[in-house]
């Protein structure tokens, strides 16, 4: 991946002490067996890993490129095996061998559709066919100043939907046919969107889809 695409530094230092909201649908889960293989790929500082071992599951796993996150994450659920990524989006993990993975805020922090196709490219690896793909993101906002962000940054990065925020980060909202697109390959099983705070405190609305692996 590109630079853009990983903003170490970013994660490293001021992202480091973010707080992420996206929840997990708990019912959505409810087929996996307790010992299912779980991978949490960019997981920050391991709260969805801790909301899994909430809901009984014991082989969980977070990768992420930042060390200081994954330190986070160690520290505050030492039940949780975390790991960061060296070489992303490539994974230490054999082909076909997960249950389910969780994609959390991950694409918005991708700006590249090279990237975010290597990211996918590589999860889809991992999962068993049927494997559980759980995407939660942004899509393009309606409101007033993202619309704004888009429309100013949209000649500098060469797509819309891709801005800077106030503290540093670059990232993404996506055109759900982007999405669609992305995502071939997979079968949606389930879709909602709900109201979250971002990181920096905004709302926004995310979209979340549970997809299965059917390309096999």
């Amino acid at each position: 991946m590109a630079d853009i695409d990983q903003q170490l530094e970013y994660w490293d230092t001021t992202g480091a002490v973010k707080t992420f909201t996206h929840p997990v649908a708990a019912e959505w889960l409810t087929g996996l067996d307790d010992d299912a293989r779980v991978l949490d790929y960019g997981c920050g500082y391991g709260r969805l890993a801790g909301r899994l071992q909430e809901l009984g599951f014991r082989r969980i796993e977070g990768v992420d490129l930042s060390p200081a996150l994954v330190a986070r994450a160690g520290a505050t659920y030492p039940g949780a095996r975390f790991s960061v990524l060296t070489d992303p989006p490539r994974l230490d993990l054999p082909g076909g061998g997960t249950d389910l993975a969780l994609l959390f805020a991950v694409l918005t922090c991708i700006p590249t559709d090279e990237g975010q196709r290597g990211v996918v490219d590589e999860l889809r690896r991992v999962l068993r066919p049927g494997g559980l793909l759980y995407l939660s993101d942004y899509c393009l906002q309606p409101d007033e100043r993202n619309q704004a962000r888009y429309d100013r940054f949209s000649a500098e990065y060469g797509s819309y939907g891709v801005f800077e925020t106030g503290d540093g980060a670059v990232c993404r909202h996506h055109a759900p046919e982007w999405l669609r697109e992305l995502l071939a390959g997979f079968e949606v099983v389930r879709t909602r969107e709900i109201d979250v705070a971002t990181m920096n405190g905004h709302p926004a609305r995310i979209t979340q889809w549970l997809l299965s692996r059917t390309d096999v």
